[in-house]
């Protein structure tokens, strides 16, 4: 019972907490320049030194990466030849980031590819990573770290996480840089919001133009808005993108609630309003029981053939329900005012869930239900 009420109690301070009163958020908390963008790098390489747990010799494609990586040391060995357990072929991908310089390092992941027990305890050999134009833009290598681990000896196993994927943090030398512009011929910006939202876009303008000066911000759409650099700061561009993305604003949020069914959370975002309604709540539980038992004479000492005990399966039903309904009529209540009513009749999370959704059904929940 005491989890129960606790349970029900930060539910319902989840769905009251402060929204009263306005929050003003910089501008760079709701957005991002348009141009600025990560860039997906992608390689193949192998993996040495792993303990008997790489890539079995039915894997071609690793006998022959062994081979051609040999053959840049003027060792010409045939890929048959080549039988080795201590090498596995993984792929490489990593994330180069906007206005990323060469001589920079990135983080890199590592996922087997063949039949690789563990990379524990392996090296990454230099790797190439390419973007979506085939050109290469940095050089992964180094040492591998995995979170887990694989042994297994005559049946047993003991594994922990997943030994077949790695990482090689600061593995990654950028070779070429990819510079981002995010402006539009040194003139303009454009301000992209992560939420698209008319009124939002509409209030960052406005507060550009109060802060920076008159006309220079335009709500395009829901989510652009076109900023014009004045002529006296196209010259420090960067000073001038500095005060824009600090401008404070105060945004608009979309009435939603988000609810997640499998850990029976509700999260209420925005001044949810509910409509008069009235719900009516009752619990019914069925319980089934069967006990088995063996029919078996006891003065009986010779029996002929066919005949042998009998199994009896007896089953029971009972069924109880609640003594009293829950009841509760709101009108013209939030949320929050619905769940404290309901917590107080010691409804449990799951039941709240299906109540809001039958609300919702009800058309007296104005917002969007979210169900994850």
């Amino acid at each position: 019972m005491i989890k129960h009420l606790l349970r029900a109690g930060l539910l319902a301070a989840l769905l009251c907490s402060g929204w009263s009163q306005a929050e003003v958020i910089r501008i760079k908390d709701l957005g991002k320049m348009a141009g600025w963008r990560d860039n997906a790098l992608t390689g193949y390489g192998i993996v040495t030194g792993l303990a008997g747990t790489g890539d079995s010799s039915r894997n071609k494609a690793t006998r022959q990466s062994i081979a051609n990586m040999l053959s840049r040391f003027d060792m010409s060995i045939v890929a048959d030849d080549v039988q080795s357990r201590n090498v596995a072929a993984v792929m490489v991908t990593a994330t180069l980031s906007p206005f990323a310089r060469a001589g920079e390092t990135l983080d890199v992941t590592i996922t087997s590819i063949g039949d690789a027990r563990s990379l524990v305890g392996g090296a990454l050999m230099l790797a190439p990573l390419k973007g979506p134009d085939g050109r290469i833009y940095a050089l992964a290598q180094g040492p591998v770290s995995v979170g887990g681990y694989k042994y297994d000896m005559n049946g047993n196993v003991v594994q922990k996480n997943h030994p077949t994927v790695a990482s090689v943090p600061g593995g990654a030398v950028v070779e070429v840089g990819v510079p981002a512009d995010v402006t539009h011929a040194g003139q303009s910006v454009t301000f992209v919001l992560a939420e698209p939202d008319y009124t939002t876009a509409t209030r960052v303008a406005s507060a550009i133009n109060s802060a920076l000066g008159t006309g220079l911000a335009v709500a395009q759409d829901a989510a652009g808005i076109e900023v014009r650099i004045p002529e006296a700061r196209r010259s420090r561009v960067t000073d001038f993108l500095t005060a824009l993305e600090n401008v404070t604003v105060e945004p608009d949020r979309r009435a939603r609630v988000v609810i997640n069914e499998r850990t029976g959370t509700v999260v209420s975002g925005g001044d949810v309003r509910i409509s008069k309604v009235v719900v009516s709540h009752g619990e019914l539980k069925v319980t089934i029981l069967t006990d088995n038992s063996v029919s078996q004479p006891l003065l009986v000492s010779r029996v002929g053939d066919g005949v042998r005990s009998l199994r009896v399966a007896n089953s029971r039903v009972d069924v109880e329900e609640r003594g009293e309904t829950g009841y509760v009529a709101a009108t013209s209540n939030t949320v929050a005012d619905l769940v404290q009513s309901l917590a107080r009749l010691k409804t449990n999370t799951r039941d709240m869930i299906s109540i809001l959704r039958a609300v919702k059904a009800a058309g007296a929940l104005h917002a969007e239900l979210v169900v994850q």
